[in-house]
């Protein structure tokens, strides 16, 4: 998992309310509340993030997935398709479901629906596509929500470009929050500035404001050292799970199943996949066991 998805996850969990709002267009939402993604995932994918809201006296949920780049393998209407279903499956509650492009040349031929027009079995499933270069940047640092705050420098400039990073960041500075808050803003801003800016620049601009010891003991640097953590705790039980289908059954490394495999992000189901291999009698009991879980 990219850092960048760690801190956009990171700022959803942290700033629920804000997202709900913003994806919904309406400010009268109430009591978002974070639901545990590892409860939805789809063909080894799991969502980035899934809200529980409270909108005129309707809860209503708010699925946000968060691109870099454009996804083609499968492509995203087809990612969301799978989200959307499960999400209907499990919950049996109104979705509203939004792709966030971050980077400017992504999801210009997202379509925003997947349609099947087969008669008797059409099939239209619609999400809503934003990509933040669109956006009006000046618009949300003077009276956005917070928790949108650290994506402004990925949407559109007020004046030069080369001066917008270093105008997010003191507008930043000069908003009434508290330290921890400021500091989510300030270290999220300069993690998720490098999806635009050379880090070298990034780094500048945060060193000449004197922001850096700041943001190194945010809250968001810590969560993000230990993802990382876990992140190469994950990597390890893939490679020993990967280990012991080579030994045991040849496994080639290029095999069609050891993508699916490097695809799990849940550590504990790697865990339990890892004992399975050790006891199964053929790889095609395995992979009916893989199969069964998803």
């Amino acid at each position: 998992m990219a850092e960048f998805d760690i801190v956009s996850k990171y700022l959803v969990q942290h700033y629920p309310d804000d997202f709900a709002r913003f994806a919904l267009g309406r400010d009268d939402v109430e009591g978002a509340e974070v639901i545990d993604p590892e409860q939805l995932t789809v063909k080894a994918r799991q969502a980035d993030s899934l809200l529980r809201v409270q909108l005129g006296g309707e809860t209503v949920l708010v699925h946000t997935e968060f691109q870099t780049t454009d996804s083609t393998k499968p492509p995203m209407a087809r990612r969301m398709v799978g989200y959307i279903g499960r999400i209907v499956e499990q919950y049996g509650l109104p979705v509203v479901s939004i792709v966030l492009y971050l980077r400017p040349a992504a999801g210009r031929r997202d379509p925003g629906h997947y349609l099947q027009d087969r008669p008797g079995h059409r099939i239209l499933v619609e999400y809503q596509v934003i990509r933040l270069s669109e956006l009006d940047g000046q618009r949300i640092l003077k009276s956005g929500p917070v928790g949108l705050l650290p994506f402004v420098p990925l949407m559109r400039p007020t004046g030069p470009s080369a001066d917008w990073l270093q105008t997010c960041v003191r507008e930043v500075q000069a908003q009434p929050l508290d330290q921890a808050t400021k500091a989510d803003c300030l270290a999220g801003m300069s993690l998720l500035s490098g999806l635009l800016y050379a880090r070298e620049t990034v780094a500048a601009i945060f060193f000449k404001e004197g922001l850096m010891d700041m943001i190194h003991e945010s809250p968001v640097a810590q969560y993000l050292t230990q993802q990382g953590i876990e992140q190469g705790s994950r990597e390890r039980a893939i490679e020993d799970l990967l280990d012991v289908l080579e030994i045991r059954f040849a496994l080639d490394a290029a095999d069609p199943l050891a993508d699916r495999i490097r695809g799990i992000e849940d550590s504990q189901r790697l865990k339990q996949l890892h004992r399975a291999a050790i006891q199964v009698e053929s790889l095609k009991a395995f992979q009916a066991l893989l199969d069964a879980d998803e």
